[in-house]
């Protein structure tokens, strides 16, 4: 598995966990445990573990990036492309800020509406 496909898994899990409302490590390990990650584990349960501990603080600087469309209001594929992004701008230094914003719109090309790409890079490039 390649970097970007555990992120296109790290945001089909915190997609999973919104639609269940169960932000918790151990959830997250339940529905990733039949994927097979390979080298990509350490990476995808970092992403996972910053969501989970830091999603107030990510939700607010999304929030505090996107005028008007509170995460409540957000379409929840893009609010967890968002947050994988977000949690890779604010928490992981080892991943350059311009490859996490790519790597959203990428993700918002493939699973959003047209207009997620758009949305998702202002987004991201305030956050970051």
């Amino acid at each position: 598995m390649n970097r970007r496909a555990a992120r296109e898994l790290a945001m089909k899990c915190v997609f999973q966990m919104e639609a269940q409302n169960e932000f918790e490590k151990e959830n997250a390990e339940k529905l990733l445990r039949s994927a097979d990650m390979g080298e990509q584990k350490e990476y995808i349960l970092r992403v996972i573990d910053n969501i989970c501990k830091n999603r107030d603080g990510v939700d607010e600087a999304i929030n505090a990036c996107s005028k008007g469309w509170p995460v409540s209001r957000m379409a929840k594929a893009d609010l967890a492309i968002i947050r994988v992004a977000a949690c890779e701008i604010l928490f992981m230094d080892d991943i350059p800020k311009a490859v996490a914003i790519n790597e959203g719109v990428e993700l918002a090309k493939r699973y959003g509406s047209d207009q997620s790409p758009a949305f998702i890079n202002a987004v991201l490039k305030k956050i970051g």
